[in-house]
């Protein structure tokens, strides 16, 4: 039974080894999930075939860029894409969250890098590093980040501002046609192959808007202008002039059509590079106006002219070398396209001056016709590398800000990559060794410092192996014997140097290195050096001459003595330099090479970089036919591993690319305690509120860990603490940024709390007091109103009062007439009978209620007819019974009304006076005519057939 166990388990486990081989194959040769892999660090394994599988995957998909750890892989397309590189992309990277959650492009770097500058974090300045091979597409690359900067970091507030950044804007995009046309070439590999090294520092102020920026060139192939290897063409502004010019411009500069030129091969290729109203236009955006344009464009034809000057030999030492056919011609054009006399101009190019002796004697000493071809030469690289030169101080001029207006600054650095034809010489020797420093660069900064630091720090680090390429260093640049110190050499001996000499001082000073080798089958002297990017043969021939880089001193006289106005601009007489004589014997000052040069710059820009944070983009070439949908295996794979993209790949998969100093990560993290829930404080001093007590000082290291352990405990998080930071991956520093970013809403929610309360109570305060002003302003509008009726009341009670007195006046003086007019004649007799029961009563009631009478008597509207009289009967209470039982004599009845009078006292009393009521049996009428005033009204109203 035990034997089965183990029987079955053996058959089990060598069947899941077999299942798990057959599901990594299936792994490694399916390509649809291999092309959804944005970054080089999940491919597993991390090998250099599956790497190429996923980047081949990916750019049949139309996916060129990815991830690998912390640098991006741009694969160069071949074919427009504009939709790639859209104004509306830009601003989507930009105004998203997290870029680093979208899809790899550049875009994600430079907002990497801005972003890195706004937080202030050091190092503030950031720097992108662009490399590869020729024709990678590096230029295409820093053009589009140029672009992207010059998109998100002009965005100003003041309409005189965001003129400034527009003005800012378009001339930093347009020094790029101009430095493309003067500095690019078209090569065996690229169409547009850089010919110099460029630096662009783009400032930024400190509001992280773009001030301005600066240019900074590094070693121009100035020799291309003079000599162009087999299947390449000289700088592009020649095929521009050569092509573009107007008929008036190529009477002016004499470049009729179809004409040919010696420096300018294959004239037929038409390139999209020769645009030459792109230049013109780019210029004068500059600064540079149509005059200068011409000026400069004449002198270039000038060289063109100039290289058609041919010499031939002349048999006679003691005679200057006679010009070929046609020469003549050439060299007039040229003298006057460049300002020159034209016999100046031949006869410094076929006489060379010497002086010697003590008294310094003038020798005039004719050249071969070798010479003859090397001064022209060096005439024509004299004036093109000047005005490149002036091109450059000018674009700096025009687009540089003042040192008090920026604080910051993104580089971008676009060198020549890596190169290797089957011709190489010095330009290919500074170009490759500049590539060296780059790549050393790039292993220091992240695949050995990256190691070596976890060492330091105590981290449990299983170290990577990977390609360190400063043995190569020291074979080009060591010291104190180097192949550049061995060829500077030579030149402060200033003796004739051939070739073959060269190379066997090489091979005997440097035997036995192993990046030094030799081809035994070359026939030209020659040697080898094994790059980092693969071996390079280079040639001795010419080495040493290139290296110098003569001027004779009458060449620089004779472009002084131009009449052309920028040749006397570029060529400014020196009125201290009495005769620019040759410094002889031991007034030599030691010789100034090409490569001495090249180095101090390197130098400089290597100090640059160091004092700020690098982003790397590697643009890989997947076809050396640039064309579209072409992946060659081979030649990307060798690029791989030139790049040391695979050692990257695995350090930045088992690594923590983020590193940051304890202090600053409890400054940046210290309020993640706010996450951890109330605990009594620990041994290191924390409050239970939650971290809102303040940050007690510690200078101790086992304090300031005390507290880290704090932090990290609030949030659980793949964090490694060293013994001096803190390192964690991009997954931990999203988790950290997502916590910080919670504990700062939840701050801002407080705030927001607070201040919504206050806001309320202040409101509730301010509406108490408002309700209380209202009330006292109404109140006093009331009282005001009511003293002002009281007023008007009074008023009218006054005249109420004097019209009542004057009324009641009016009457008692009629009735008082009336009565004594009745008493005199007819006066009543004593003895007359008394008056019946119910005339008696009707009698007391009337007097009672005669006021009651007056007022329905006088009423115009109202009650009428039968409703009237009940009214009446109620009001004097007559007894309840037939109307018939009580006779009541009605007004209109009672003829012998003669007149009331009503005298009122008091406020509302009536009182009788004088007895108003006469009947008719007892008082006779009184005539109408003698009835006046208010007993006139009363009679009135009681007519008959008054109702």
């Amino acid at each position: 039974m035990l034997q089965q166990v183990n029987g079955h388990g053996s058959g089990s486990e060598a069947h899941g080894r077999e299942s798990l081989r057959e599901d990594l194959q299936e792994f490694l040769g399916g390509e649809a999930p291999l092309q959804q892999l944005d970054d080089l660090t999940k491919v597993n394994p991390v090998t250099p075939e599956t790497v190429l599988r996923c980047l081949q995957a990916r750019y049949m998909a139309d996916t060129f860029y990815t991830n690998a750890g912390c640098t991006l892989v741009a694969l160069n397309p071949f074919k427009p894409v504009p939709q790639l590189y859209s104004p509306e992309l830009m601003r989507e990277y930009h105004a998203a969250s997290q870029p680093q959650t979208l899809k790899p492009h550049i875009f994600t770097v430079g907002e990497q890098t801005y972003r890195n500058v706004k937080s202030l974090i050091e190092p503030i300045n950031q720097s992108v590093v662009v490399s590869g091979e020729s024709g990678a597409g590096k230029t295409w690359t820093s053009r589009c980040l140029m672009k992207f900067y010059a998109v998100v970091a002009a965005s100003p507030t003041s309409w005189e501002s965001h003129k400034v950044a527009e003005r800012i804007e378009q001339r930093i995009l347009n020094s790029n046609p101009v430095m493309e046309a003067f500095g690019n070439a078209c090569t065996l590999r690229n169409n547009n192959s850089s010919r110099f090294g460029k630096f662009i520092q783009l400032q930024l102020n400190g509001a992280q808007q773009m001030t301005g920026a600066a240019v900074q060139t590094y070693l121009l192939e100035k020799t291309r202008v003079a000599c162009q290897a087999p299947s390449e063409r000289n700088f592009h502004i020649f095929y521009q002039i050569y092509k573009g010019a107007h008929a008036e411009e190529r009477v002016r500069w004499h470049l009729p059509e179809g004409a040919a030129f010696s420096w300018l091969p294959h004239p037929e290729r038409t390139l999209e590079e020769d645009c030459f109203e792109v230049t013109r236009e780019a210029m004068l955006h500059l600064g540079i106006d149509v005059p200068t344009q011409n000026n400069i464009f004449q002198a270039l034809a000038g060289l063109l002219h100039l290289g058609n000057t041919q010499f031939a030999d002349s048999g006679n030492e003691a005679q200057p070398c006679p010009l070929v056919d046609d020469a003549q011609c050439s060299v007039g054009t040229s003298a006057l396209l460049l300002g020159l006399p034209e016999d100046h101009l031949l006869e410094t190019l076929r006489i060379r001056i010497i002086r010697a002796g003590r008294g310094q004697q003038v020798f005039r000493k004719p050249c071969s016709q070798a010479e003859c071809d090397t001064r022209r030469d060096c005439l024509a690289k004299l004036v093109y590398a000047r005005l490149f030169d002036w091109l450059v101080s000018v674009i700096n001029s025009s687009i540089c800000a003042t040192p008090n207006s920026w604080t910051s600054f993104i580089g971008l650095l676009d060198v020549y990559g890596f190169e290797s034809f089957p011709s190489n010489s010095l330009e290919q020797l500074c170009i490759n060794y500049a590539n060296e420093k780059l790549q050393q660069h790039f292993v220091a900064h992240y695949l050995r410092a990256q190691q070596e630091e976890y060492a330091v720090e105590g981290l449990e680090w299983s170290f990577v192996s990977y390609q360190d390429n400063q043995p190569c260093l020291d074979l080009i640049e060591g010291s104190p014997i180097s192949i550049c110190s061995l060829i500077n050499e030579e030149c402060r001996l200033n003796r004739p140097s051939s070739a073959a000499q060269l190379q066997t001082r090489i091979e005997s000073a440097l035997t036995g290195h192993p990046h030094l080798s030799r081809d035994r089958l070359s026939q030209e002297p020659s040697f080898i050096v094994l790059h980092y990017a693969g071996p390079v043969q280079y040639r001795t021939a010419g080495l040493v001459e290139k290296n110098k880089d003569p001027i004779p001193p009458e060449l620089t006289r004779l472009l002084q003595q131009s009449q052309d106005r920028l040749l006397k601009a570029l060529f400014p007489a020196d009125p201290e330099d009495k005769s620019q004589e040759e410094p002889s014997g031991q007034n030599r000052a030691p010789v100034l090479t090409v490569v001495s040069k090249f180095k101090a710059s390197l130098e400089q820009l290597l100090q640059v970089l160091h004092g700020t944070t690098p982003h790397y983009i590697r643009c890989i070439k997947p076809n050396s036919q640039a064309q579209a949908q072409i992946f060659h295996p081979e030649e990307v794979l060798s690029q791989l591993e030139a790049c040391g993209l695979v050692e990257t790949i695995h350090i930045s998969a088992a690594g923590f690319p983020i590193r940051v100093s304890h202090r600053n990560f409890m400054e940046r993290y210290k309020l993640l305690r706010r996450l951890r829930p109330a605990t009594t404080p620990g041994s290191h001093g924390l409050c239970p509120d939650g971290g809102r007590s303040k940050w007690p000082p510690c200078t101790e290291p086992a304090t300031l860990r005390g507290l880290l352990q704090d932090i990290l405990h609030a949030l659980p998080a793949p964090l490694h603490c060293g013994r001096t930071k803190v390192f964690m991956t991009d997954s931990t520093l999203e988790l950290l940024e997502h916590g910080r970013a919670q504990v700062l809403e939840q701050c801002a929610r407080h705030i927001q709390r607070g201040w919504r309360r206050h806001r309320c109570r202040t409101q509730a305060r301010q509406k108490r007091a408002a309700v209380l002003i209202q009330a006292a302003v109404r109140s006093w509008l009331t009282r005001k109103h009511i003293r002002q009726l009281h007023a008007a009341a009074t008023v009218i009670k006054r005249a109420w009062r004097e019209w009542r007195i004057r009324m009641a006046f009016l009457a008692s003086e009629e009735l008082d007439g009336v009565e004594e007019t009745h008493s005199s004649q007819a006066p009543c007799s004593p003895s007359s009978s008394p008056l019946p029961p119910a005339q008696t009563r009707l009698q007391g009631a009337i007097t009672r209620l005669w006021p009651l009478g007056l007022a329905l008597a006088n009423a115009a509207v109202g009650v009428h007819g039968f409703q009237r009289k009940l009214v009446v009967f109620a009001c004097l209470q007559l007894p309840v019974g037939s109307p018939r039982s009580c006779a009541v004599q009605m007004p209109q009845e009672q003829a012998g009304v003669l007149s009331i009078r009503a005298l009122p006292q008091g406020s509302i009393r009536f009182h009788c006076r004088k007895s108003p009521l006469r009947y008719a049996d007892t008082c006779p009428g009184p005539s109408p005519d003698s009835v006046t005033g208010f007993n006139q009204i009363l009679l009135e109203r009681h007519r008959p057939g008054h109702v």
